[in-house]
C-alpha cells in the first residue's frame, strides 16, 4: 500500500483554507442535516431526501459568502443553513423568486 506523500506546506494551505471559511462549510453541513431530516420526517422517499439535503447544502454554501454584500457577518452562516434546511428549498426558493420579483418591479 502506498503512503501519502509527507507535504507540510499542503497540510497547512489546507488548514488554513478550512478556518478560513468553516462557517460557511458548517452552515452547508447543517443545511444538509436539516433538509435530509426533515424529508425523512414527512416520510419522503430516499431519492427526496438526497437531493433536497444537496440542494439545501449548495444553497445554503452559496448565500453564506453573500451575506458580506449585505453587510451581514460570515459568524452567522450557521443560522441562515439552520434556517434554510429547516424550511426548505422549494419554501426558499418561492420567497427569493417573490422578493427579487418585487425589485425587479420596482425598477
Amino acid at each position: 500500500m502506498k503512503r501519502m506523500p509527507d507535504r507540510p506546506e499542503t497540510w497547512a494551505w489546507l488548514s488554513a483554507w478550512l478556518e478560513q471559511n468553516w462557517p460557511a462549510i458548517y452552515a452547508g453541513l447543517l443545511a444538509a442535516v436539516m433538509g435530509g431530516l426533515r424529508i425523512i420526517y414527512g416520510g419522503g422517499t430516499w431519492r427526496r431526501v438526497i437531493l433536497e439535503s444537496l440542494m439545501c447544502g449548495l444553497a445554503t454554501l452559496s448565500a453564506s459568502h453573500g451575506l458580506a454584500l449585505f453587510g451581514i457577518p460570515l459568524s452567522t452562516a450557521p443560522f441562515f443553513g439552520g434556517v434554510i434546511g429547516l424550511l426548505g428549498i422549494e419554501f426558499t426558493r418561492a420567497v427569493a423568486k417573490r422578493h427579487f420579483n418585487r425589485k425587479v418591479d420596482q425598477l
